[in-house]
């Protein structure tokens, strides 16, 4: 053997390569050919898919931990006022937004259900999304199935509370984000709350009980589950749905998804197979008729005014700045029946009486009238014009400025019987009684309680001559006859007697305002004073209520989301006058529409007791009378928009001169034949004696009676009478809107 050590093989080209270091990523892929070399191989795939996962996770991760619940929109915390007849049906509501929001506890269970049963069978299980939801979605619209929703309860409220409506990746990201962590922070009662106050139903109704008041004029409590799954349907379609009360094309779908609404809710347990039974054999229930933009027309605006002012009056938390984010329901006293007798009695008189069209002193004619409950205080009707729709938006029976003329004669009176009257100066107040004469003729001179006469820088005397409507002579007449034929001058004279102090005193505890009281005059005593016609209801009301005056009121309760608002208890009754004095003016009053200026009031054929009421060239007419049950003013002025003062009505309706005792008589005995057409005919209480009366010194018979219902004087008299006293310096006489409760 040769010593030659053989040298080892060299190793070919090949094994070099494999010998090389190997890639982190073998990608292109060695060793492959053609296509094969950029297919990746399964554990690159899964790679891919682990780093995919792993990414998407840690960004979702990321983004759920970094996004916080943003504050609500500004528009889902509007919502409207709603004012409610005193029955509890809605009288109207306000606001750019038609929302109350309600607490769970006041939606029925089974309505409830309903919209979980349409829209999120798993809301009370899922985490606040529901992928499986969303994938199912999409199959039924591919199949062409019944719609639904693939968004839970969760994020739909997330959408209407927190976001827009937009449809982007972006948008539906972050709901998806923000739906897991309401889900995780709020309890399901809490979201589905805040689901169905946030909802829009169509009819611009924002939250199931604006909705339930739309469709079917119920508050959410009183809906039944047909009722519920019918909502519950609208809320996928309100476009269409909104419109089921006339459109049979709207009507068929919302039928059938009604229909499919009920059959869930026996799937998801909610109602058994005999109860939805029991709703298909009531029938679709149809939603009431829809009038979009109906607005506050007729008397509806003054209602609402009044109510309001009463309502911040007596909260001071209630300002226009929150009645203006709304959230508040304000039960009124308003009989809805008599609001609509009270403006058709009206509008029949007006028709009747009126000719605008080919007698101009008729144009600009306007009314007010109002009724309140005696012993309550509720006010039941007003008449304030003829609408907010018809650009009238001052309300005629809450406005100050119209003096009251003689129906501010019973107020004397009343003082008078309470006070007595300074007869003689120097000496104490003598007793008064209906019976008590003084001097009824036209142009006596007026004393006051010094034994002076009144002074009048207009008369070329410079004395006060007091007028009466006509110069006959009545001689020392008693103040029943004076009531009844509405004579000045024994009233001037005695309420000079009692004093100013006791005659506004008398006036205040009966209910007016002292801002609506004349200055001292001589006219201050028939009428001068501008209290509106629902205080004036008022007073009459305690003379029917035998002497317990209720301040007249508005609002019997308000909410604000939800929550009872304290102060709106009805106003507690209180003794203005003695019951003998209170039962004594009825029964003056009584000889008023009896044989006196009021005599068309006969025509409400059952007891009755007012006063008329005019005053200088037939500015205004008034007429205020009551039932035991019911008190009620209507007064008739002429007022130029464009001029706001009070014009002469001399020549309207065609008469020369319009008193009290004519057309405002006419529209009391109109509505209160039917506003007490379901009520009985009931007496008014026998007054008791007041003992003997005094006469005013001169008269020629000086014999007082102790009856207080003394047979009458006979003696025949003219229709009605004109308040002829100038107003007193510093007397309210432009008509102003009044404010709160001084006019009320």
């Amino acid at each position: 053997m040769s010593g030659h050590r053989r040298r080892p093989p060299q190793r070919s080209g090949r094994g070099r390569r494999a010998t090389q270091q190997k890639r982190w990523i073998d990608y292109p892929r060695r060793g492959r050919t053609g296509p094969r070399r950029w297919l990746p191989s399964i554990r690159q795939l899964l790679a891919l898919l682990l780093l995919f996962l792993g990414g998407t996770t840690a960004a979702v991760g990321y983004a759920y931990a970094t996004v916080t619940i943003p504050d609500p929109n500004p528009t889902t915390l509007l919502q409207n006022n709603v004012y409610y007849w005193s029955d509890g049906t809605v009288l109207a509501t306000d606001g750019s937004v038609n929302r109350q929001n309600v607490s769970l506890a006041q939606v029925p269970k089974d309505v409830q259900g309903a919209f979980i049963a349409a829209e999120n069978a798993s809301f009370y299980t899922d985490p606040g999304v529901d992928p499986q939801g969303i994938l199912r979605a999409v199959v039924h619209m591919a199949r062409g199935d019944s719609v639904q929703s693939g968004s839970t309860i969760t994020q739909q409220f997330v959408k209407n509370t927190y976001l827009d409506q937009s449809q982007t990746l972006s948008r539906k990201f972050k709901e998806l984000l923000i739906s897991s962590k309401i889900g995780a922070s709020m309890s399901k009662q809490e979201i589905l709350q805040g689901y169905l106050n946030t909802c829009y139903f169509g009819r611009q109704a924002n939250g199931v009980q604006a909705a339930a008041r739309m469709y079917y004029g119920l508050p959410v409590e009183k809906l039944d589950a047909g009722q519920g799954a019918f909502l519950a349907a609208a809320v996928n379609e309100p476009s269409l749905f909104q419109y089921a009360d006339s459109d049979p094309t709207a009507r068929s779908r919302a039928e059938a998804r009604w229909s499919w609404v009920l059959d869930r809710m026996v799937k998801t347990g909610i109602l058994t197979p005999q109860q939805r039974a029991r709703y298909t054999a009531a029938g679709f229930p149809a939603p009431r008729k829809w009038t979009p933009g109906s607005g506050l027309t007729g008397q509806t605006g003054y209602l609402v005014q009044l109510a309001r002012s009463y309502a911040q009056t007596h909260d001071r938390t209630i300002t226009d700045s929150s009645l203006s984010r709304g959230g508040y329901q304000i039960h009124t006293t308003f009989d809805r029946k008599r609001t609509t007798e009270l403006a058709r009695a009206v509008e029949a008189v007006r028709k009747r009486r009126l000719d605008p069209a080919h007698r101009p002193v008729d144009r600009n004619v306007q009314v007010g009238a109002a009724s309140v409950e005696p012993g309550t205080g509720r006010i039941l009707a007003v008449y304030g014009g003829p609408g907010f729709d018809r650009a009238h938006y001052s309300d005629n029976a809450d406005t100050s400025g119209v003096p009251v003329g003689s129906t501010f004669k019973p107020v004397v009176l009343a003082a008078a019987l309470r006070h007595g009257a300074v007869l003689q100066p120097g000496e104490p107040p003598a007793p008064i009684t209906p019976a008590s004469k003084f001097n009824g003729d036209d142009g006596i001179k007026i004393k006051d309680q010094q034994g002076d006469y009144v002074t009048d820088d207009k008369d070329p005397t410079g004395l006060l001559h007091q007028r009466n409507d006509t110069t006959q002579r009545w001689g020392y007449i008693s103040l029943r006859k004076a009531m009844e034929q509405s004579v000045n001058t024994p009233y001037v004279q005695l309420g000079e007697d009692i004093g100013y102090r006791n005659v506004a005193n008398t006036a205040q505890a009966l209910g007016l305002r002292p801002g609506s009281l004349a200055a001292p005059s001589a006219g201050f005593y028939i009428g001068t004073s501008t209290p509106s016609a629902i205080r004036m209801a008022g007073v009459y009301a305690t003379f029917a209520a035998s002497g317990l005056q209720a301040s007249p009121y508005s609002v019997t309760k308000v909410t604000h989301n939800g929550s009872t608002l304290p102060g709106f208890t009805a106003p507690a009754p209180v003794r203005a006058l003695p019951t003998a004095v209170a039962d004594n003016v009825t029964d003056v009053l009584r000889g008023v529409t009896e044989r006196g200026t009021g005599t068309k009031a006969q025509a409400l054929g059952r007891p009755a007791a007012g006063k008329t009421g005019t005053t200088d060239d037939y500015r205004s007419a008034w007429f205020i009378g009551y039932t035991p049950q019911l008190s009620t003013s209507v007064l008739l002025f002429r007022e130029d928009p464009k001029h706001p003062e009070l014009q002469s009505m001399a020549g309207v309706g065609g008469l020369r001169k319009v008193f009290g005792g004519d057309i405002p008589t006419e529209i009391w005995t109109r509505y209160m034949r039917d506003a007490l057409a379901s009520l009985p005919i009931a007496p008014f209480p026998a007054p008791a004696p007041l003992g003997h009366g005094t006469d005013q010194p001169g008269a020629p018979s000086p014999s007082p009676s102790p009856s207080p219902s003394a047979t009458p004087d006979k003696r025949p008299g003219k229709i009605d009478k004109r308040t002829t006293a100038t107003p007193a310096p510093g007397a309210p006489t432009p008509r102003t809107k009044c404010r709160g409760h001084r006019c009320r």
